[in-house]
């Protein structure tokens, strides 16, 4: 009997040293997912993040583990107040997207706490913009705007909250307003600039028009002259072309009295052409022998 209440004692043991076994074992284990990072503190001290995702031991009972998010975070940046090198004022509208990169300055600094995190943001980008925008004009702020004026903010904000383990990844603006009572004067002086712009443009324009045309102008008279001057050689070779035939083709005595015979019938016909037939020649003119058919 008492063989028997031993055994049974011992394989309470065993049973109670292979569960605290495994309890150890488990409490020694944890996984780190892939957007987190793990913070492992001893004593209250933090002794080592893990950055990398999987599985992990640590000292069961005496460290503890606490996980911070290492993904992007968006944050709407309240409207706030900001004043031009030129005194002008602006209203600025902005978000941020940050995220922490040390995790053992975030845990110290802001206790792990989002909202204290972008408490510091809102003063760091409210900082940013009042240096950067400070130091420029209006006119400079609006050509800036887009992705010059971001990283401006960005690299300025970074500067103020390194400190604090997070790090803005961009602040933009989503809108850079002008208060209600100078919009219109701003809107007008943008017309009008737009409008100088644009007779600018419409005076190179038809300053090019005008050389187009006294190009194509003079390239017309340059045309016309030569073609004018084709015309007169062509037909000053038509004439000489015309009197070598004539030359070739009365060129003998018989010849060329049957020619002056047939230019002085068409000189006749010319003359009896319309209502007065009257004539009135010469006795030794052409006509006249050639009528009364004397021969000389």
């Amino acid at each position: 009997m008492k063989i028997n209440v031993k055994n049974d004692l011992k394989k309470w043991i065993i049973g109670i040293i292979c569960a605290a076994v495994v309890i150890l074992f488990a409490s020694s284990l944890y996984t780190v997912p892939i957007n987190r990072y793990a913070a492992v503190s001893q004593f209250g001290k933090i002794v080592k993040v893990e950055t990398e995702p999987g599985l992990k031991m640590k000292v069961p009972f005496i460290q503890s583990v606490q996980m911070v998010s290492k993904s992007l975070k968006l944050y709407d940046v309240p409207l706030s107040d900001v004043i031009t090198r030129d005194k002008k004022s602006m209203i600025a509208d902005n978000y941020v997207l940050w995220r922490v990169v040390d995790a053992t300055k975030y845990i110290r600094t802001l206790e792990a706490m989002d909202a204290r995190a972008e408490e510091r943001i809102e003063a760091a980008v409210y900082n940013a913009q009042k240096n950067v925008i400070s130091s420029m004009s209006q006119d400079e702020i609006i050509d800036a705007r887009g992705e010059r004026l971001t990283q401006l903010l960005t690299d300025e904000a970074n500067s103020d909250i390194g400190d604090y383990g997070i790090e803005v990844v961009t602040a933009e603006i989503k809108s850079l307003d002008l208060p209600d009572d100078n919009k219109e004067a701003v809107y007008a002086r943008m017309i009008s600039e737009r409008d100088n712009i644009a007779a600018s443009y419409k005076a190179q324009g038809e300053s090019e028009a005008q050389k187009i045309r006294n190009e194509t102008d003079k390239n017309v008279v340059v045309m016309k002259a030569d073609a004018q001057k084709q015309a007169e050689i062509l037909e000053a070779e038509g004439e000489a072309e015309y009197m070598k035939i004539l030359q070739e083709a009365y060129n003998t005595e018989e010849k060329a009295d049957f020619y002056n015979f047939t230019r002085s019938l068409d000189a006749f016909k010319k003359s009896l052409s319309g209502s007065n037939n009257t004539i009135i020649l010469d006795k030794d003119s052409e006509l006249a022998r050639l009528l009364y058919g004397i021969d000389e």
